[in-house]
């Protein structure tokens, strides 16, 4: 059930323009494809791999329309590439940790949905083979 890598991390930015621009003309990432979400945002890519997420506004996940930075910025979540999905929903399970289970639809990719002990998300992505027949 191991963590292969960082896989990206997901940034809700008070302006979600100005924080593009930045990471594009400042860092010299890439806005790249992005699959068809129900809110906007971007993808921005490292070579090949969308590395930073970012979110705008959206109302379906409980998080406040208004947003400020504080200290650390306004990370969103952080998602790793994995593998052992069985092993890792029944580490879960022994453990009491409540998650969420996304089928990606694009892919079949999973994704697992999890709090730190101090409320910060953590997305497990695993690959297609591992996903369970629907």
């Amino acid at each position: 059930m191991p963590l292969e890598g960082l896989n990206h991390y997901t940034i809700r930015p008070v302006d979600l323009e100005r924080t593009r621009e930045f990471y594009v003309d400042v860092l010299g990432l890439e806005v790249g494809y992005r699959p068809p979400l129900s809110f906007p945002g971007y993808w921005l890519y490292v070579g090949d791999n969308p590395t930073v997420h970012l979110i705008g506004p959206r109302s379906d996940d409980g998080h406040p329309a208004a947003r400020e930075a504080g200290p650390t910025g306004l990370l969103d979540h952080i998602a790793f590439s994995c593998t052992g999905l069985a092993e890792m929903k029944q580490r879960l399970a022994q453990r009491g940790i409540a998650h969420e289970v996304r089928v990606i639809p694009r892919d079949r990719q999973t994704q697992l949905f999890i709090r730190d002990p101090d409320g910060v998300a953590v997305e497990l992505n695993y690959p297609p083979a591992e996903t369970p027949a629907a």
